[in-house]
């Protein structure tokens, strides 16, 4: 028998984001705070429930800030949804499904902000290295080519 899963659908009720540091000015070098809060779980009639989160991010120094609100709308088996909010009720850790759907779209989200105010991500994106290698030497690891 196969479980059925839990589905969440994210909306962001509440965006502010400021920069402080003028820009003009260079960053210096920063420290990049996140922190998610899964604030509420209220269970409706419709056997669904409504969980509530907040994301901040500061900067520090403090060159800029970013907080997210919103809620995130969980459906699934009545079962499944029981057990979470049991867990919830005991201070147990919200369903995994549920923590990383509010964290991709709270974080994906946040992304855009820190674009629009010319600010670091709050993610460290990848970064591309440059290898330069003789000739005639091989690089260690596997070599693709597309």
């Amino acid at each position: 028998m196969m479980k059925k899963m839990l589905r969440v659908n994210v909306i962001i009720s509440s965006i502010s984001a400021e920069r402080f540091l003028d820009f003009r000015k260079p960053f210096p070098q920063i420290h990049i705070n996140t922190n998610l809060n899964l604030t509420e779980m209220e269970r409706k009639p419709d056997n669904s429930l409504e969980v509530g989160f907040v994301l901040t991010i500061s900067y520090n120094p403090s060159v800029a800030q970013i907080n997210l609100k919103g809620v995130a709308f969980v459906i699934g088996d009545k079962s499944e949804i029981d057990s979470a909010y049991k867990d919830y009720e005991d201070k147990k850790p919200p369903p995994p499904m549920v923590l990383q759907s509010v964290s991709n779209v709270a974080l994906t989200e946040s992304i855009l902000i820190a674009k629009t105010l010319n600010i670091p991500p709050p993610v460290p994106l990848p970064q591309v290295t440059t290898e330069t290698k003789q000739p005639g030497t091989k690089a260690s690891g596997k070599e693709y080519t597309a």
